[in-house]
């Protein structure tokens, strides 16, 4: 129960902030690149730096690593909701994430060595069943926050949940000391490359609406990043003990699963991201009406995925994988239409619930397609590795669809709305072709 708290922590704050952006900015201004880093600044030090904390877990101890992830994490939150400015949570919530990459490898490693056998697998159920159950938190419980009290309770709430769960891992979970042949794992110098390789392109592609291309700021960091995440994957095809291990990648199946899972999960980001923006500043919902909007899709994944896995393992993911994103990117597009009055029932609601279908039939194959390519041996890392890229996924499609729709004020218009579910409508497609071109059922 104490891992299952700690993830569904890290995994409600990807989600409930988006229903606070409004209210941030009205409180703290900045427009929409102050709405693009809240998100992404969270999404950039925990997806660059998750395999890094997996490898300290491995260090110094899953239990001790949870400890000091959930501590950390609840020290962020009061930090996010005290910020007195933009800047000031911007760099919370970059903190907030980083703490987030120690915590929730350790909570999955620390179930990994405290369960065997079938308690083990009934214990990841459990934990893969609660994540769900936070993307509909999320929203709700931010909504119901924002609306009734105010933007900062959205971050002060976990500080009560970190306590209880350090008291209960504290308390259940025993000491186990990490073995001796563990203790050259951390790839600190691949995760600083990373971070800084992508920080780089992030922060020009946000800035750009308003510096501009001219601005010899935006053209260092775009150019440099792309510079040092070069050096990165030199740097990993080298390293002794790689963050990243690049040697997967030579796997037909694993390769083009990741590829889909950058695009489809890059167009899901956009999708909540934009999506509540639009219900709050153009349409005029409330924050809880708009969390509330967004409840369908994780109904129908909830009861639909677990179905969807067992039929893939039968008939192979190929089908499912291909199908999946071009309904879901179909569906999409009709919100092309929308414009500043929408009836919820009639033009949200069908479209939600087709969109959910299909992404309901990726979500299990592809994750299992990951594992099973990699094989029994390497499916840790695999897992480390499309949970890394699901995250960079969403921090890139924030950021250069953001960068392709402000409007001149730093806003989001309804010009703009319209463009980002086109691309977003592409994005997911874009992920169908790569399954029907790219993976291969297994024989």
């Amino acid at each position: 129960m104490a891992c299952i708290l700690g993830s569904v922590i890290v995994f409600v704050d990807s989600t409930v902030v988006n229903v606070a952006l409004p209210a941030i900015q009205d409180d703290l201004g900045g427009g929409l690149s102050l709405q693009q880093w809240v998100v992404d600044a969270y999404l950039l030090t925990l997806g660059s730096l998750l395999l890094v904390g997996g490898s300290l877990g491995d260090l110094f101890g899953a239990r001790r690593l949870f400890l000091i992830g959930i501590a950390t994490f609840g020290l962020a939150s009061i930090l996010c909701a005290a910020a007195p400015d933009g800047t000031t949570l911007i760099l919370a919530r970059g903190l907030q994430g980083a703490t987030g990459a120690i915590l929730t490898p350790a909570g999955l490693a620390v179930i990994a060595t405290t369960f065997s056998g079938e308690e083990r697998g009934a214990a990841i159920g459990a934990w893969t069943a609660w994540t769900g159950i936070a993307f509909v938190i999320g929203p709700l419980g931010g909504g119901w926050l924002v609306e009734h009290a105010s933007w900062r309770w959205v971050f002060l709430v976990n500080v009560p949940f970190a306590i209880v769960t350090g008291a209960l891992v504290a308390y259940a979970v025993p000491r186990k000391k990490p073995t001796a042949a563990r203790r050259a794992k951390v790839d600190v110098i691949g995760g600083l490359l990373c971070a800084i390789g992508l920080a780089g392109p992030v922060f020009a592609l946000i800035e750009e609406p308003r510096r501009g291309w001219g601005d010899p700021l935006i053209l260092i960091t775009f150019f440099g990043g792309i510079a040092v995440f070069a050096v990165f994957i030199w740097w990993e095809r080298r390293a002794p003990q790689p963050m990243l291990p690049l040697r997967l990648f030579a796997r037909r199946n694993f390769s083009f699963a990741n590829i889909e899972t950058l695009t489809v999960y890059a167009g899901l980001s956009t999708l909540t991201f934009f999506l509540v923006l639009y219900l709050q500043q153009i349409v005029g919902y409330s924050a809880l009406k708009s969390g509330f909007a967004l409840v369908p899709i994780t109904i129908v994944m909830f009861f639909l995925s677990p179905r969807v896995g067992r039929l893939s393992m039968r008939f192979g993911p190929r089908l499912f994988m291909g199908v999946g994103p071009l309904i879901a990117g179909v569906a999409l597009l009709t919100f092309v239409r929308l414009g500043r009055e929408v009836d919820y029932w009639t033009e949200l609601l069908p479209a939600l619930l087709v969109f959910s279908i299909g992404l309901s039939m990726i979500v299990a194959p592809l994750t299992a397609t990951v594992l099973a390519d990699a094989g029994e041996s390497d499916s840790g890392i695999a897992s480390g590795v499309n949970n890394a890229v699901a995250r960079v996924a969403g921090l890139l499609g924030i950021a250069v669809v953001g960068a392709l729709v402000a409007g001149s004020a730093n806003q989001l218009d309804l010009s703009g709305f319209r463009l980002s579910m086109l691309i977003t409508a592409l994005l997911v497609g874009a992920g169908g072709a790569v399954g029907l071109g790219g993976i291969r059922n297994p024989r």
